[in-house]
């Protein structure tokens, strides 16, 4: 084509490194398949939903699960308001499993561990994303973050605080990866594990204030497990409601 053998040299190298700024272009945008574990029903499905959107938005692929039984092999699995041990033979399917769980670990493993620290009077709780591991919330931690409340917040206003910092959490470790597994840490201490709640952990003493059981009204479901008390030999169920406007974390 009429091209001195220095000049193709030149090109030749020209094209070696768009080749090379390429290949490392496309290892940087590595598409990875992703399987969400979450219960059915759960109040955090609208949430998952949206993180999904934005994982297939970023060339992943994304399957949601309520059931161990139902999940595919994939890169990684993210168990969030997953109420299931996750067994080390179902973790075989994936190169790691996560865990959202809203504590300072060791301190605070166990079930439903935001509505006892709300109940505990806490303000300022963590929001931690660890390896899962065999025994309950002992994996190592790679984030977390920290939700600050002001004590007026009731179940869905919370709620939507820890699940926006989920997403962040859930979002930062995929954009992280591989250098953020070099950056986990180990637990340590005895620490500490909340009991499942129960329906009946909703019921109010109609012998003490309002004032005195607010906490429990703030962590309270109205549909699926609302405050009740008990008078004159029945039962009675009460809701509660903001009068003013939800509030947001901006």
């Amino acid at each position: 084509m009429g091209m001195l053998l220095s000049e193709w040299r030149t090109v030749q190298r020209g094209l070696s490194s768009r080749y090379a700024n390429e290949k490392n272009r496309r290892i940087q945008k590595t598409q990875h398949s992703i399987q969400v574990l979450t219960d059915a029903g759960s109040w955090i499905a609208p949430y998952v939903a949206e993180l999904a959107q934005e994982w297939e938005s970023a060339g992943h692929t994304v399957h949601i699960a309520h059931a161990v039984e139902q999940v595919r092999p994939a890169d990684f699995c993210f168990c969030l308001s997953f109420s299931k041990i996750i067994s080390a033979d179902a973790r075989k399917h994936f190169k790691h499993t996560l865990v959202v769980h809203e504590s300072d670990l060791p301190n605070g493993r166990g079930w439903a561990p935001m509505t006892w620290q709300i109940l505990e009077g806490k303000k300022r709780i963590p929001v931690t994303l660890i390896e899962a591991v065999d025994n309950v919330d002992a994996g190592p931690i790679y984030l977390q973050e920290w939700i600050d409340l002001d004590g007026t917040e009731l179940n869905p206003e919370w709620r939507m605080l820890q699940a926006h910092a989920t997403q962040r959490l859930c979002l930062q470790w995929l954009k992280a990866y591989p250098s953020i597994i070099n950056e986990a840490r180990q637990q340590t201490g005895e620490g500490s594990l909340y009991p499942r709640r129960r329906p009946g952990d909703s019921k109010l003493d109609p012998r003490k204030t309002l004032a005195e059981q607010f906490d429990l009204l703030r962590v309270v479901d109205n549909k699926d497990y609302p405050a009740f008390f008990e008078m004159r030999g029945r039962l009675y169920e009460i809701g509660i409601n903001p009068k003013d406007e939800m509030k947001n974390d901006g």
